[in-house]
């Protein structure tokens, strides 16, 4: 490997001035193929030398004449395989320099030989005499100059990779099917002047023998690891790999890395996963389409144009390939495994963001092949480790890593614009017409389950179509502020049509929380449907949603009142997703009560104050609904409630910050939290008061009640407009509660006849 000193302080100039010189050569080499031409393989083609001699000759000298040929080729490419080498190197040092200078100005040190270590000569006498004594100051610096001589290890790693493929390319490129007579050396007529194939074609030949079950060894499996590393997002690599594999051995290389990391060699698990995942990168690498589904719609003149160019041609080969081999048996009759299960699990083994096009178009083969093979993705007794039989679900979690793509599959609307724009159903099937796999335990036909993961990746494509981020994780919460585009807001509108069943209602259990994290960002258009007194909402309900006026490239949900509250029923079956629901408006009532202006009266005033109540009165129907469900007993109702709680104290007290898909930390502003946490924070204090089970369950009722949130957000509110320890102020403040209970009756009566209406 080569050294952190070695790599800054070697002269790369060498590189270009040898690649110089064997241009050099094969200038003079093709000066020679001119020569022998005239005046060596030229004497064979005289009228006057004739007879067998004159064909031996010719054929003899038209070997020569080959060589000089050849020679050339392989001088041009080793030529240009050095500037190659120039290229990467140079690019690799910058990035390793790049590191040190980042390094030294966090105030590290770094040796000549790329040691780390903390400058304390540019620390303060006082700071100095801190780090000596302060345990917590050392273990500070301890990882952070961990974390820097990781980084500088990286790069150095790095190069040794590139460097590797450097020696695998030189060594292939004096070698080729063409090499002489077999008593001259011969040159390579076929020699490439890309680093990237050479190592694409030494992967390939490795995978194959993997795919084939063969015994490879360590050192093959590290080179090939190597590869995938060094060559991770080259287009030239990835193509070049995967034609030479082609789809049949690409499933049977990751059905053979999976057997061998659940089932034979588990000492090398890690080994085997990493194969795949590098796999998962390479397939997205090479499947890359120049139009998104928006500016290029599959089918469309524009793509089919593409796709019969010299740069569509392996992507249409490939998607063929894959059409063919995925629908194809790689296990037994009795326990399948299809090439589209295998394939799928694989990109799996990624984080990778593969193209929209491609995911289209995957998804819509797997579509088209269970439709054609009804039960095509039925699990069938104990199944195949780390390979879900659904595919067409794992694609879809897949596809959440690309909101832009989930946009584009689920818009009802279509997956394009202009001249090409067409429609698709994706959403009516899948929420609707689908006939979601089973998993059949025997052969009798009688141990017949649902596959406990039905639909998982479906709720995370869906929440990444109509929020056009990834799906929230862990603490991340919905930040209700209007930020939705118009294909997003249209799939969000879908989704509440396709689920409303009326006020019988009901979600899949894997769909509830997530469509209830991207319901919550649309609270600002909820509260409106909700508060009942937007004309636009009412004139646009039949379109489901309406463009905002400032910024047409965003719109509003303007969905039915009653196919809204419905499916918020059906969501709130899950705790989580109602205490999302119902914190989510909470929040946004403050940021309303915050834009009123002081001195505000009328109609300005109280119209705020109504809708904000009926919106809550529609959770306290909701809730009623859920508690009242005959379904649950007395335990399931108390607990219900007391994750309700845990979820909105949890979640709401300070400090006022929301994590946003990516990980981003946005400061959401009192205004968005002020009266939640205190509603949150008397709540909290209650409960630690009692200890005694059912107290805290009373409690939980008290707290859920709208009544008391409301008099809670109303008061919080008033404090910067009122002294609310005169009577004065005291009675402005009741009077503004007044007004939004009055709005939470009318909310709850228009709530309640919505689930209790069977008439739809």
């Amino acid at each position: 490997m080569p050294t952190y000193h070695e790599i800054l302080t070697t002269d790369l100039s060498t590189l270009t001035t040898a690649a110089e010189r064997w241009d050099g050569m094969a200038k003079e080499l093709n000066k020679q193929e001119t020569a022998y031409r005239r005046d060596v393989h030229g004497i064979t083609l005289r009228p006057t030398f004739a007879g067998e001699s004159r064909q031996a000759a010719n054929a003899r000298f038209g070997v020569r004449l080959t060589e000089f040929q050849s020679a050339q080729t392989e001088a041009k490419a080793i030529a240009s395989l050095l500037r190659d080498a120039h290229t990467q190197f140079v690019d690799l040092r910058k990035k390793l320099e790049s590191a040190r200078d980042d390094a030294i100005a966090k105030g590290m040190k770094v040796s000549d030989q790329g040691v780390v270590s903390y400058d304390t000569e540019k620390l303060s006498p006082g700071d100095r005499q801190e780090l000596a004594h302060d345990p917590d100051s050392q273990e500070s610096v301890r990882k952070s100059v961990a974390s820097w001589q990781a980084r500088i290890d990286q790069c150095v790693k790095d190069v040794d990779d590139a460097d590797k493929g450097v020696e695998v390319a030189f060594t292939a490129v004096v070698k080729g099917p063409d090499m002489g007579d077999g008593t001259t050396p011969g040159f390579n007529g076929k020699a490439q002047g890309d680093i990237e194939k050479y190592e694409a074609q030494e992967a390939d030949d490795i995978a194959r023998r993997v795919a084939k079950g063969e015994r490879v060894s360590a050192a093959d499996l590290a080179e090939l690891r190597r590869a995938f590393r060094d060559n991770k997002g080259d287009n030239a690599f990835s193509q070049t790999f995967l034609v030479g594999l082609g789809p049949d051995s690409t499933i049977k290389f990751t059905n053979e890395l999976n057997h061998l990391a659940y089932s034979s060699d588990k000492s090398h698990e890690n080994v085997y996963m990493d194969l795949q995942s590098a796999l998962a990168d390479t397939v997205a690498s090479a499947t890359q389409v120049p139009g998104s589904v928006a500016d290029m719609p599959p089918g469309s003149p524009k793509f089919k144009a593409w796709l019969d160019s010299a740069d569509g041609a392996f992507y249409r080969q490939w998607m063929q390939g894959l059409e063919k081999y995925g629908t194809k048996n790689y296990g037994s009759n009795s326990n399948p495994l299809h090439g589209y299960q295998s394939f799928v699990s694989m990109m799996q083994q990624s984080d990778t963001k593969y193209d929209d096009q491609f995911l289209y178009q995957m998804a819509d083969d797997l579509i088209t092949a269970e439709k054609n093979h009804p039960g095509f993705f039925t699990e069938w007794g104990t199944g195949h480790d780390g390979i879900r039989a659904d595919a067409l679900d794992g694609l879809l979690g897949v596809m959440s890593r690309n909101p832009d793509a989930a946009t584009h599959f689920f818009d009802p609307a279509g997956n394009g614009s202009g001249a090409d724009h067409v429609g698709n159903d994706h959403l009516h099937y899948l929420l609707n017409a689908r006939d979601w796999p089973k998993d059949v335990l025997d052969r009798t036909g009688f141990s017949v389950i649902d596959d406990p993961l039905n639909r998982a990746g479906l709720g995370l494509a869906l929440e990444a179509a109509a929020t056009g981020h990834l799906p929230l994780q862990g603490n991340q919460e919905p930040l209700p502020t209007y930020t939705h585009e118009t294909d997003q807001t249209r799939v969000m509108n879908g989704i509440l049509g396709e689920l409303d069943q009326g006020s019988s209602t009901s979600v899949p259990d894997n769909l509830r929380k997530p469509i209830a994290w991207a319901l919550g960002e649309y609270a600002p258009d909820t509260h409106e449907i909700l508060g009942g007194l937007n004309g636009d909402d009412a004139t646009h309900m039949k379109d489901g949603y309406f463009p905002d006026t400032k910024d047409p490239g965003r719109a509003h949900l303007s969905t039915r009142p009653d196919t809204l509250v419905h499916v918020m029923r059906g969501l709130s079956d899950d705790p989580d997703a109602y205490a999302t629901l119902h914190k989510a408006e909470s929040r946004y009532i403050d940021a309303e009560l915050d834009k009123l202006p002081k001195g505000a009266t009328g109609y300005d005033q109280s119209n705020p104050l109504a809708k904000s109540g009926a919106a809550l009165g529609t959770f306290t129907a909701i809730r009623e609904d859920v508690l009242n469900d005959g379904r649950m007993d007395a335990y399931s109702k108390a607990d219900w409630k007391a994750k309700v709680a845990y979820h909105i104290i949890g979640g709401a007290l300070t400090p006022l910050y929301v994590t946003t898909a990516g990980g981003t930390t946005i400061a959401v502003g009192d205004a968005l939290q002020r009266g939640v946490d205190t509603w949150a924070w008397d709540w909290d204090n209650n409960m630690k008061a009692h200890a005694d089970a059912k107290a805290n369950e009373g409690i939980n009722d008290q707290f859920l009640k709208s009544n008391t949130e409301m008099r809670i957000l109303v008061q919080e509110w008033g404090r910067d407009r009122f002294d609310i320890n005169t009577t004065h102020g005291k009675n402005q403040v009741e009077g503004l509660t007044n007004e939004m209970l009055l709005g939470h009756t009318r909310g709850l009566t228009d709530a309640r006849g919505y689930l209790t209406d069977t008439s739809n």
